[in-house]
């Protein structure tokens, strides 16, 4: 008996120590921290296009957090900065990611700004990207005869000639298409996250 309280003893300030070191001091390390300036609120499109993304499961495949220059050479791909706390402050859930199947894509939204290059890639990622493992994704959109998508109004993909539908036939996004887009520009953390050097 003595044994049995002796480890049961150990398991609660082994399971306490625990929860101090990875739950309580972490939250309030960071309970206080306030939104960069600079950084903007989502809009309503974004916000549906980020939950596009989650249900996507993009975030399996790429990361949102570039690390230091100390932890790996994420700025020298192009990345930019190092993320800090303040950068996820609208993010609910946080879509940080663990893997790194494609590129980290914390500011996409200025590496690649392009929309039609986004709608692109989304339906044939080979088509932007020779080698490209990632998804196709032509659930996202229609393909139409391109005189029925003239009279509706909706602008079609400009995609490379061998990755197009059908002579006489066009893509034309979805609006979930159009709105993870939107999102997808949007991630843009390329404002200063440290006040400026004092002048002598």
């Amino acid at each position: 008996m003595e044994n049995e309280v002796k480890l049961a003893s150990g398991a609660m300030v082994a399971l306490g120590v625990a929860t101090a070191a990875l739950v309580v001091m972490p939250y309030m390390q960071v309970r206080d921290i306030k939104p960069p300036p600079q950084l903007k609120s989502y809009t309503s499109a974004q916000l549906r296009g980020r939950e596009v993304y989650i249900a996507n499961g993009c975030v399996y495949c790429h990361s949102q957090q570039p690390r230091d220059r100390n932890f790996g050479p994420d700025a020298e791909r192009g990345w930019g900065r190092a993320s800090v706390p303040g950068d996820y402050f609208y993010d609910k859930p946080h879509l940080l990611g663990s893997m790194r199947t494609g590129p980290d894509l914390f500011n996409i939204g200025v590496r690649q700004p392009s929309k039609d290059w986004h709608l692109g890639h989304l339906y044939q990622p080979r088509a932007y990207v020779p080698g490209s493992i990632m998804p196709s994704y032509p659930y996202l959109f229609v393909v139409k005869d391109a005189k029925d998508a003239e009279s509706e109004g909706e602008t079609p993909l400009a995609l490379p000639p061998a990755y197009g539908p059908n002579v006489g036939q066009v893509v034309v996004p979805t609006p979930q298409a159009l709105d993870l887009v939107k999102y997808l520009q949007g991630l843009n953390h390329t404002y200063p996250v440290l006040p400026p050097a004092p002048k002598p």
